[in-house]
């Protein structure tokens, strides 16, 4: 019975994996770029909310680059990886893993302010302040995700640099389990309480002002709120099967071979499915600012009419 799912991990990296980052790739590749080139040429004014979303927009179009070589290597079954390849893949997909729900939080956070402050009279609001926030933002990610860079080091030390393993698969399980704790509460939980709570009091201070003017509010607060929700249906089955995965891991449990490979398995499927936030993102881009999406909608009208007039 200790052979019974020794195929289950190989089979789904194969056919699973590799076609689903490709998808994602496709999908996600296409919007991030436009919306990229969108803020480059088409927005001449940029405001903080802006900063927080052409930041998110670059993370994921960078992520999404690293896909195709994944998806190259997941269906061919190749084990080895090039080092350097493997250390810049690691660090770029859990540093837009964190920072995605991060610069939402702040995207929030400044669409609250916005309400209560029309004007931009508070402080965070300026683009001077969302420049800050967005550096630190940065510094905080590399903070957060060094102790995941020294375990790959390690493990690749020990594996003779030739074999890149997925986070859960990492150095010694009950040292990496702790680390992957503290990384899902800091860089995931804290960050999606700030998104529920940001749309919360959104939907405290848009009642009141409902009930003054007679007017609905509701646009910002269900925009807010789908993206908490994305973030939540998306982040967290990978989270507890990651911590689940390496608890299993854990020798004084002493589960069998056919438990931690079926929860490898499920811990597999999870990934794409978290990742694909990316693919998603750009929805947001254009229901988060009217400006942006004016913006673009004019630059199609200007390439629209050069195309008639060159015929």
């Amino acid at each position: 019975m200790e052979n019974c799912s020794m195929l289950i991990s190989p089979l789904l990296e194969r056919d699973y994996l590799s076609p689903m980052y490709g998808l994602e790739f496709t999908i996600g590749f296409i919007g991030n770029l436009v919306v990229i080139l969108g803020y480059i040429f088409c927005l001449p004014a940029w405001k903080s909310t802006n900063v927080y979303l052409f930041n998110l927009s670059v993370s994921d179009l960078v992520f999404l680059c690293t896909l195709p070589e994944l998806s190259y290597n997941y269906a061919h079954n190749l084990k080895k990886f090039n080092t350097a390849l493997c250390m810049i893949n690691r660090y770029i997909l859990h540093v837009n893993l964190y920072s995605s729900i991060l610069f939402m939080m702040w995207v929030s956070v400044d669409r609250f302010l916005l309400i209560c402050h029309p004007q931009r009279e508070h402080i965070l609001l300026t683009l001077k302040a969302s420049l800050c926030i967005t550096i630190l933002n940065w510094i905080w990610m590399n903070i957060q995700i060094a102790p995941l860079i020294v375990f790959i080091i390690q493990d690749l030390e020990q594996n003779n640099w030739t074999v890149c393993r997925d986070f859960a698969s990492l150095g010694v399980a009950k040292v990496t389990l702790i680390y992957s704790l503290v990384l899902t509460i800091t860089g995931y939980v804290i960050p999606l309480i700030g998104l529920f709570l940001a749309s919360q009091k959104m939907v405290s201070v848009l009642v009141k002002r409902q009930e003054v003017l007679g007017t609905s509010f509701q646009r910002p607060v269900k925009i807010v709120r789908s993206a908490a929700i994305m973030f939540l249906l998306l982040y967290t089955p990978l989270h507890v099967m990651r911590n689940v995965r390496l608890a299993s891991r854990l020798p004084e449990l002493k589960l069998s071979q056919c438990v931690v490979d079926y929860i490898n398995g499920a811990y597999i499927v999870t990934r794409p499915i978290a990742f694909a936030h990316s693919a998603i993102n750009p929805v947001f881009y254009f229901l988060m600012t009217d400006s942006f999406k004016e913006a673009l909608q004019d630059k199609w009208r200007q390439i629209k009419r050069m195309i008639m007039r060159s015929s």
